[in-house]
């Protein structure tokens, strides 16, 4: 079963249309890298996927506790330096939850399904035949 794929044509030099179940997405890298800077890199894809896991996640544990969280933000940043390349996320929530609740958040998001697959690692298989 294909849930997606990628795809380049001649002149696009780095430009990518993805499908991804059914929605379309491009990506492209940026000037400084030969793109046309016209869509996210791939590995800006990455960490949007895994912005949008914690967002989600979140807001789906919240609204099982029936907590008011009316309003979520997930900012991601990735520093390279000498010790290597992180990644910083913060999360922004309503003022109104307690620190329990801000606490538990927290703890949930070092265990949404992107966060874990990023951090433990996942087999990737690949091979390669003709365009049809």
């Amino acid at each position: 079963m294909t849930l997606g794929k990628a795809l380049i044509r001649g002149g696009d030099r780095y430009l990518t249309r993805i499908e991804v179940n059914g929605h379309a997405i491009i990506a492209d890298e940026p000037a400084q890298h030969g793109g046309g800077d016209v869509g996210p890199s791939p590995y800006d894809l990455v960490l949007a996927g895994l912005g949008a896991c914690t967002a989600i996640t979140l807001r789906m544990y919240a609204d099982r506790k029936n907590w008011s969280l009316d309003q979520l933000e997930v900012q991601l940043d990735l520093i390279a330096d000498a010790s290597g390349d992180r990644h910083i996320r913060r999360v922004l929530v309503p003022t109104g939850l307690d620190a329990d609740q801000a606490a538990r958040l927290l703890e949930i998001s070092e265990k949404t399904p992107v966060t874990l697959t990023l951090k433990e690692g996942i087999a990737i298989r690949t091979t390669i035949s003709g365009i049809k």
